[in-house]
């Protein structure tokens, strides 16, 4: 079997000033598109977002432009943890997958921007629906069978919440990608500590959890998910790791909230809008640096 041809990646962004301004624009579309809808998930999606505008603008070789399923020849991304959906959209419209101006339609009806992502739309850059917390890691694991038995030389990655780790799903597809040798997988964990109902220490603990993944066969990398040179040199590394035979796995600390200080650290904001108040107040600090989306018409 031939090698799948590689895809030539969009133009990456090295400057890391330039991404902080992405990374402050996409945290001004969540809080809008929470707040518009009254509903959505801002609190990790705001701890995530410089993890995402790395990963898409410095780090994956991807083509916005051509969208395939199969990701043949080109970096496949599979978001585990689908409520934070709204970091997602703002970062693939950024990049080029679809309007940004359709981030006003964000949680309406007949809308391709569902709360949790979904594919029955056809919505580029999304390959898997998921919010059904526990599938991703298993999805990233066909994808990285496929990839391997095309010859395929990208990489399959996959992010999931820490209190999504309390699924027993994601223990099995570890055991499986670690027997399977599948080192073409690198999955991410956001560990800001907090889920729905509180510290996640408190509603089930995780205990060593960089221990856990080494047990079960993984590389197990460690980062500052609010550092972009930490998130460019740790994925790096991660990637490096390809031919050890073992998966890799990066346990990102963030902050839930992170760029609103009122919403810092308290997962409270785990699935609850800002008011018109809050909103402007979180506007106010957070910079406009690629121009806001219009509001929809009345």
């Amino acid at each position: 079997m031939e090698a799948a041809e590689m895809t030539s990646p969009m133009t990456t962004i090295t400057d890391v000033n330039e991404l902080k301004r992405i990374a402050s624009q996409v945290r001004r579309d969540i809080v809008r598109m929470v707040h518009a809808v009254n509903s959505g998930h801002p609190g990790a999606s705001l701890g995530c977002t410089d993890f995402f505008v790395t990963l898409y603008f410095n780090i994956m070789m991807h083509d916005a432009k051509h969208f395939k399923m199969d990701a043949k020849g080109e970096d496949a991304f599979f978001l585990s943890n689908g409520h934070i959906s709204p970091v997602w959209y703002s970062t693939l419209a950024h990049s080029g997958y679809f309007p940004v101006a359709e981030l006003n339609t964000f949680r309406k009806l007949n809308s391709r921007l569902q709360g949790h992502p979904a594919t029955e739309e056809g919505l580029p850059g999304i390959r898997i629906a998921s919010g059904s917390l526990g599938q991703g890691l298993s999805a990233a694991c066909g994808m990285a069978e496929a990839k391997r038995l095309d010859k395929d030389e990208s990489t399959v990655f996959v992010l999931h919440g820490d209190g999504e780790l309390q699924e027993g799903q994601i223990w099995e597809a570890a055991m499986y990608a670690a027997h399977r040798k599948l080192d073409n997988i690198i999955a991410t964990v956001d560990y800001n500590g907090r889920q729905i109902d509180g510290d996640v220490n408190d509603v089930m603990g995780l205990g060593d959890l960089k221990g856990k993944w080494a047990a079960f066969g993984w590389n197990v990398l460690e980062m500052d998910g609010h550092d972009i040179d930490a998130i460019i040199k740790t994925i790096e590394k991660a990637k490096a790791m390809r031919g050890s035979g073992k998966p890799t796995v990066i346990l990102m600390r963030t902050e839930m909230g992170q760029g609103v200080d009122f919403m810092v650290g308290s997962h409270k904001w785990h699935g609850v809008a800002p008011n018109d108040e809050q909103l402007k107040t979180a506007l106010l600090q957070l910079e406009e640096t690629l121009g806001d989306y219009p509001e929809p018409k009345k």
